[in-house]
């Protein structure tokens, strides 16, 4: 049987917190959540867009309890100023689902000066996850799920001698090095959650070839060259929908039979119903380490499951 929205659990009474709700995937997952329950606290960085998607949820869902916190995953302050004030607001948070991320973009630096994908995609998301730590491992069992793609396997692992790609720089493989950096978080962080004996879980998702904003901004940012106008016109013509493409990252969020470690994607490569894929990187082991080290030393923030749990 293929897996859909309508296999989501009751959800009511969870808090669940999405980056880059504000359209695309992480809109279409919003949505999906908030119509299973739970409380949803949108995190984005554009809050004009961020207030008309809540809006869009609420003209279908007028009960849906949605709530929108500022965050630019681009900016270390602005991060750890987004966990802060969720944290605050809820003690304990069920389900994370790390979505936002920029795709082959030219170079640029993020405001703490690191190259962007890396730097929005998952650094970003190191220092959110580790600010909302002490929720996730308050609740009864969470859901960490962090978003790659299958560009993951044109990426390579970080290098700890030139984390921003001096010389090296291209879109595409930036954005590749970005999205195995998500595979490897996610990866190592259920490492974290076993080494430390919590029930919370860490898993890993890829939405396929999704017709959703993404390519657009790609293409009129202009550094994806000729694939960034091939992926939007397959996409136009090939891909599946937001709410299709948000159903791998769904499954791995809510799926009762869903474990950590896993990595969920669509049944065909790109297209399909969530399924559970391999994982298949020699050297992963090694790749996880450097992540860790890399990020620690260039955040200054640590994943310190044991400490958060407190």
């Amino acid at each position: 049987m293929s897996w859909t929205t309508n296999d989501i659990p009751d959800l009511s009474g969870k808090i669940a917190v999405v980056t880059g709700a504000n359209g695309g995937l992480g809109l279409e997952t919003s949505r999906a959540l908030a119509a299973a329950g739970a409380h949803v606290v949108m995190a984005a960085r554009n809050q004009v867009k961020a207030a008309a998607a809540r809006d869009d949820i609420l003209a279908g869902l007028p009960d849906a309890s949605l709530e929108v916190v500022e965050l630019d995953l681009g900016s270390f302050a602005s991060t750890k100023a987004a966990a802060a004030t969720i944290v605050a607001a809820h003690p304990t948070v069920d389900i994370v689902v790390n979505n936002a991320g920029l795709m082959a973009m030219p170079e640029r630096r993020t405001a703490d000066g690191y190259e962007m994908q890396f730097g929005v995609n998952h650094l970003g998301h190191w220092i959110f996850t580790a600010g909302l730590l002490p929720s996730i491992l308050a609740a009864d069992a969470a859901r960490v799920v962090t978003v790659s793609s299958t560009a993951h396997h044109m990426g390579r692992a970080v290098d700890p001698d030139n984390v921003n790609m001096e010389g090296e720089y291209s879109p595409w493989g930036a954005y590749g090095r970005a999205k195995l950096a998500n595979l490897h978080f996610a990866i190592g962080l259920q490492r974290e959650f076993e080494r430390a004996g919590v029930a919370a879980q860490s898993l890993a998702a890829h939405p396929g070839l999704s017709n959703t904003d993404l390519q657009t901004h790609t293409v009129a940012e202009g550094g994806g060259g000729w694939m960034a106008s091939a992926s939007e016109w397959l996409a136009s013509k090939t891909g599946m929908s937001a709410d299709d493409g948000a159903r791998s990252q769904l499954r791995a969020a809510t799926d009762p039979n869903a474990k950590g470690g896993e990595f969920y994607g669509p049944r065909w490569v790109n297209n399909g119903a969530p399924i559970r894929k391999p994982i298949i990187r020699p050297g992963i082991d090694s790749a996880i380490e450097k992540l860790w080290l890399v990020s620690e030393r260039e955040t200054g923030v640590s994943i310190d499951v044991e400490a958060a749990a407190g």
